[in-house]
């Protein structure tokens, strides 16, 4: 830590290696000592942590010297105070990855993006648009419940000849370019066909795929009157028939790309990954939407697709795939009980998620890191498809987090995962409007549910406006009081699907 450049409250270790907050919740900014590399991973351990207030730690960096700053210019929050002014970025960790003990990783890349991770998890996209010719020094403001960080020794992840080599820079632009004029001639098929070679995977180095294979166990023939849509983010190039989309691996960051019409239930959706194979972090992301992407602007959408999850819509975000091999098949099937199932090459991987199957779904994708294609092959229908209730515990192999907007009466939560990654033991509820619908035990029928009136009053006290979301199940019909006291009960349950209360959450309207 920087020896000079901190709060008023922040206490320093005589080696500079831990820095702990007394007193209050704020003046707690510190600044790394030296500037940080890029690929250089900061990582710190939650070493103390007191549930007594609320928010956690802020991190981002500064291109601005630390040492330079008086005492007079270091204010008492990092956000919005610090990033208000140019040359910082920072944002908050979320409350729910705040443990004592967890370890914390980030580092900015030569995109000008920050990414973290917990305890050498999966990275996840923090924050864009850093300026990075000129050095950076890292901030972490110590701020709420986090009272004590412990930095432990930085990891350079940086491949400086698969990363800086200006002839490998020369060589990506070509190719890049050599593709998409390739794909305008249309060489870029669907290569999925009703022909005996359906199942073989038209490509080749310069389009960016691997090899000719064949990939055993997917059906023929597909369908392919599945496309991506022509909104899509400003750094993809679709091909002429919109069954390809392709990014530039060294300068794209707004990736999103949606199908050009919903995935009805019963169907499956097949992809082809193509990338460069290249170390790099961050792979492929997928949701599903019950917003229509030509309501959308492409100039809107962003870099990161959780920022999607404010809308109004119902978006369902899925991260953390494991880094696929060019040329790999992967499925997403839409079973008509909500449950997405994933697979690769034909072969099954369980289910991904649960989804609310009664809203109309488009699929979207976004590439990031090695990953910089994707094209649809096609789609098939099922017979007979399971209609079994969708129960929220995931595969133990399949680790990734997933973050729900259930519409404008429901915030995002996470769904049959505890913070550490583990599943959640769940009594049998039915959950009549949440994306999940687990298990029947007990039921109520439409006329016992209890309903929010006309004016929006509680649904116990009947006087007081509702303005309590109920966690986890993301009802919104108690006010705060009455949702305090509900909490206090013993067994504790949502008065309109039943589902166990862990907390409630006060909301506030503009």
């Amino acid at each position: 830590f920087h020896p000079h450049a901190k709060g008023k409250n922040i206490r320093l270790d005589g080696q500079l290696r831990r820095a702990t907050r007394k007193n209050s919740f704020c003046n707690g900014i510190t600044f790394s000592h030296r500037p940080v590399h890029l690929y250089e991973k900061v990582r710190l351990r939650l070493s103390g942590v007191h549930t007594g207030w609320s928010g956690a730690l802020r991190f981002g960096f500064t291109s601005l010297d630390p040492g330079e700053l008086t005492p007079t210019d270091i204010p008492k929050y990092a956000c919005p105070d610090l990033v208000t002014r140019p040359g910082y970025w920072a944002k908050a960790l979320p409350e729910r990855l705040a443990l004592r003990d967890n370890v914390l990783s980030f580092w900015a890349d030569r995109h000008g993006r920050v990414f973290y991770s917990i305890n050498d998890g999966e990275p996840i996209l923090f924050h864009c648009g850093l300026s990075i010719g000129c050095p950076l020094w890292a901030i972490i403001d110590i701020y709420g419940i986090t009272q004590e960080v412990t930095l432990l020794a930085s990891l350079e992840i940086v491949i400086k000849e698969c990363i800086i080599t200006p002839r490998l820079y020369y060589e990506l632009c070509k190719n890049f370019k050599r593709s998409c004029a390739m794909e305008e001639r249309e060489v870029l098929t669907p290569c999925c066909s009703p022909t005996p070679s359906s199942s073989t995977l038209s490509s080749s180095a310069s389009t960016g795929f691997s090899t000719p294979r064949v990939v055993r166990g997917l059906p023929s023939p597909l369908d392919n009157d599945l496309h991506f849509h022509p909104v899509r983010g400003s750094d993809v190039v679709l091909s002429a028939d919109r069954s390809a989309a392709c990014i530039h691996f060294l300068d794209s960051s707004r990736t999103l790309v949606f199908s050009d019409r919903p995935l009805h239930a019963g169907e499956t959706l097949y992809v082809e990954v193509g990338h460069l194979g290249l170390p790099y972090f961050g792979a492929l992301l997928f949701g599903l939407t019950s917003c229509d992407p030509a309501s959308l602007h492409a100039g809107d959408l962003p870099a990161d697709p959780e920022v999607l999850l404010d809308r109004k819509e119902y978006w369902v975000v899925h991260r953390g795939f494991p880094m696929p091999c060019s040329g790999d098949v992967l499925s997403f099937s839409l079973l008509p009980s909500g449950e997405v199932h994933h697979g690769v090459n034909g072969v099954g991987r369980g289910r991904l998620l649960c989804v609310d199957s009664s809203q109309v779904l488009w699929t979207f994708f976004t590439l990031h890191g090695a990953v910089n294609r994707l094209r649809i092959l096609g789609k098939t229908e099922m017979i007979n498809a399971p209609n079994e209730p969708c129960s929220p515990v995931l595969p133990p192999h399949l680790p990734a987090p997933l973050s729900v907007n259930r519409s404008s009466s429901a915030s995002e939560s996470s769904l049959g995962r505890s913070p550490h990654g583990d599943s959640m033991e769940t009594p049998p509820v039915t959950a009549p409007s949440s994306p999940l619908s687990l298990p029947v035990s007990p039921t109520l029928t439409a006329l016992e549910l209890p309903s929010a009136g006309k004016n929006g009053e509680c649904t116990i006290c009947f006087d007081q406006d509702v303005d309590t979301v109920i966690y986890t199940c993301g009802h919104m019909c108690l006010c705060n009081d009455c949702g305090l006291k509900l909490k206090r009960q013993i067994h504790a349950c949502c008065p309109i699907c039943r589902r166990p209360i862990k907390d409630v959450i006060k909301t506030y309207r503009p």
